[in-house]
């Protein structure tokens, strides 16, 4: 089975697009503190993850796709 740490993908991303922990809980409407929170997450809901993925206009969702075709 394949292992997917979306927290740790969500913080490169974040990361990689050079914006803050602040930026991102702004945008999904929580407080900063839970960004890290989040960060630390193997699984998140499916409604945050389509919020995050909205936000940062990334399809977070395709890292479990690829996995069904491996």
């Amino acid at each position: 089975m394949y292992e997917i740490h979306i927290g740790s993908i969500i913080r490169g991303e974040l990361r990689k697009q050079n914006k803050s922990n602040r930026w991102l809980a702004e945008q999904i409407g929580v407080v900063p503190r839970t960004i890290n929170k989040i960060f630390l997450k193997e699984y998140l809901d499916t409604y945050l993850l389509l919020k995050i993925s909205r936000a940062m206009n990334v399809d977070f969702f395709a890292y479990y796709s690829q996995t069904l075709n491996s």
